[in-house]
Parts: structure tokens; C-alpha cells; sequence
């Protein structure tokens, strides 16, 4: 009787989360896309990490990554790893033809949506949380949809040389990539807490995003939809969580 080889054996995979966290959100919509099986841990950030976490994530991070017990953390870096040890089309392999391309492709846009967009996104929210005056607000709503416009649009409209239209998805794929695994997290968290329901964000955002950004907008509103991005959200679970440490910080007079 032959054995599978550890190449098309199925893997043994354990995931350490935390359903609240963006970062460990990423690795969801990544096993979901690969259609991996794995056993879910949760790990509550909420609380001191348990000793016998500490022994597998000294960091007491999420996300963790047990792969036929080899110890894997970080987002960006697990979901890569699992792109590339089982492809398809999240990523494609760099000996492909404009493989190596589209990898650094991929790469550009995410760091420029991290680094450029998600930090001014995150001064938007401590100014709400730290109830701001309402022009600062505003500006730095402006300044938010103005990043957009600069760093992520034109890789999204066509509009920047080799980047075509991400319809459906980013480079014109017909299903999402390492792209929309890397950025899903924040885009859920973008559009729904800017709705009046939640008002997490300002409603004006959501506005300004749809008029001045329409390929972002297109792109982001298909992404949310897609199960793989969107299978363990909550939306008023998080915001209900992130409503309780806004109070504890007000209460604390932080």
C-alpha cells in the first residue's frame, strides 16, 4: 500500500484566532478560499494568555499557525505560506509567466493600503473614540479618502500602467487573491462601521468613498460579499466590543 507523499497528504492544521481581530481575520479568508480544513482555537485577547500559549506564540499574539506541527505566526506571512503551499489563485507561483509580476503586484498594493491608508484610518477612529473636534474629524475624514484616491485607486481603475481594472477582483482575476485576502478585514470593518446603524466611522466617509473613489468603492462593495471574506464577521459584535473599551478608556480618563 503506497503513502501519500507530505505534498498532496492533507495537512494537520491548527489555528490559533481571535474572531475580533483583523489581522487574524486575514488566515480565515485565506484556509476558507484554499478550502482547508483545519481546528479552530480561540485564543480571547481580552484576558492574560494561558502559559501553555505562551510555549507555542512566545508574542501571545493571534494569529498562530500549527501546519503538521511546524509553528508559523504573523498574518501576512501565514497566509502567504499557505498560498504558496497549496496554489491556485490567490497566488500564483513566481516561476510562472509574469508569475514573479504579479507577486510584486500584489505585494505594492497591500503595503501601500497598510501603510499608507490603514494608519490615517486608524487616527479617524481615536478621534471619534477621544470625541474630537468636528473639524478635525472632518479633515482627517478628507485626508483618509484622499490617501485612497493617491495610493489605491489608480491600482484599481486602470489608470496606473500594467495595473488593469479589478473587476472582479484585483488584476482582473475572476476570483480573489492574496490582494483581497490581505485587505478584506479592513474593508468589512470600513464600509460597515461608516453605516448610520453603527456610526463607528463618519457617515460622510462611506459618501466621499462612493463619489470620489468609484473603483475602490466597485471593488470593496464585491470583495464584502464573498464568503470567504466574510464567513466568521460580525459586525455588531465588534462594534458592540469596541463600544465597551471606548467607555473603559473614558472611564479609566485615558
Amino acid at each position: 500500500m503506497s503513502t501519500a507523499s507530505n505534498e498532496t497528504a492533507k495537512p494537520k492544521i491548527i489555528f490559533y484566532t481571535y474572531h475580533d481581530c483583523p489581522w487574524a481575520h486575514r488566515v480565515h479568508i485565506a484556509l476558507h478560499a484554499l478550502g482547508l480544513e483545519y481546528e479552530e482555537v480561540i485564543i480571547d485577547l481580552d484576558r492574560p494568555r494561558d502559559e501553555w500559549y505562551l510555549k507555542i506564540n512566545p508574542r501571545g499574539v493571534v494569529p498562530t499557525l500549527s501546519y503538521n506541527g511546524a509553528i508559523i505566526s504573523e498574518s501576512a506571512i501565514i497566509a502567504t505560506f499557505l498560498a504558496d503551499a497549496h496554489p491556485g489563485t490567490l497566488l500564483p507561483p513566481s516561476t510562472a509567466p509574469s508569475g514573479a509580476l504579479t507577486r510584486a503586484r500584489i505585494s505594492f498594493f497591500v503595503d501601500a493600503y497598510v501603510n499608507k491608508v490603514l494608519p490615517l484610518g486608524r487616527k479617524l477612529q481615536h478621534l471619534i473614540f477621544d470625541s474630537a473636534p468636528a473639524a478635525e474629524i472632518s479633515a482627517t475624514t478628507t485626508a483618509v479618502v484622499d490617501a485612497f484616491a493617491k495610493e489605491i485607486e489608480p491600482l484599481l481603475d486602470g489608470s496606473k500602467e500594467g495595473y488593469p481594472v479589478a473587476d472582479p477582483f484585483f488584476l482582473g482575476s475572476l476570483q480573489i487573491t492574496l490582494a483581497e485576502v490581505l485587505t478584506g478585514p479592513f474593508l468589512l470593518r470600513l464600509l460597515d462601521f461608516s453605516k448610520p446603524s453603527i456610526g463607528l466611522l463618519p457617515q460622510g466617509l462611506a459618501t466621499a468613498i462612493a463619489q470620489r473613489i468609484p473603483a475602490f468603492h466597485a471593488w470593496a462593495q464585491r470583495v464584502v460579499k464573498e464568503k470567504s471574506v466574510n464567513y466568521i464577521w460580525d459586525a455588531e459584535r465588534a462594534a458592540k466590543k469596541t463600544n465597551v473599551k471606548i467607555e473603559a478608556k473614558k472611564a479609566a480618563g485615558q
